[in-house]
């Protein structure tokens, strides 16, 4: 449909205003169809309209109760609020209904993740990571979530991977600095370290790192 094409074009360029025309307009002449519904829910989400927004995604539901996006709308409306026991819900219930996108099972994850789920998080990254195995995004929370549940090894790995596909990644040389650190490889450590900081100087975690692996050499040596 032409106008809801142009509707979300609108609303990927910022022009919310112009695109809730073009999705009031596809409401009017589809009324029983679901979709227009949840893009006009997700445009009240850009802008923090969270109660009409709620309002769409609901309707949708009403007219189709397996209309998986309106459900993964919902999530990420709580999300946004903190929320995250409903997002997880609502997450699952766009899961249910078919939706297999790599996004459904990040946000999942995330949402685990801010609760400190780190074990529940895990699965849901890694399958993320299956769908879109060179996003660096995903990639480098599965690698935090690795090494929040103490995979070491893997998450190394996954750290390098990131880092493979974007260099200047100073978070993933930091993570990778705290994982050698545990395994006592103090120049990798002290090496990754010190590209954090190179490629961010007040990455702040880097720097007080970097002194207390410093001082604990210093003391060595003397």
């Amino acid at each position: 449909m032409e106008e809801m094409n142009q509707g979300i074009q609108y609303m990927q360029e910022g022009k919310y205003q112009e695109a809730a025309q073009y999705f009031n307009d596809v409401i009017e002449q589809s009324p029983d169809d679901p979709v227009g519904y949840i893009n006009f829910g997700n445009l009240l989400v850009h802008i923090n309209d969270f109660d009409r927004a709620i309002r769409f995604f609901q309707k949708a539901i009403a007219l189709d109760e397996t209309a998986a996006t309106a459900y993964y709308g919902l999530a990420n409306l709580y999300f946004e609020q903190e929320d995250y026991a409903k997002a997880q819900r609502y997450y699952q219930k766009a899961v249910h209904y078919g939706l297999e996108e790599a996004d459904v099972f990040f946000m999942l994850g995330l949402s685990f993740q801010q609760e400190n789920h780190d074990k529940l998080a895990l699965p849901y990254f890694q399958r993320a990571k299956e769908i879109q195995p060179d996003d660096e995004v995903i990639l480098f929370q599965y690698g935090l979530s690795l090494a929040q549940t103490k995979q070491l090894s893997l998450a190394k790995e996954t750290f390098e991977q990131v880092l493979a596909i974007n260099e200047s990644h100073s978070d993933a040389h930091y993570n990778l600095g705290v994982a050698f650190l545990f395994e006592e490889n103090i120049e990798q450590a002290l090496y990754h370290l010190n590209e954090a900081i190179n490629l961010e100087p007040e990455h702040t975690l880097a720097l007080s790192l970097k002194g207390q692996v410093e001082e604990i050499v210093q003391q060595k040596e003397e």
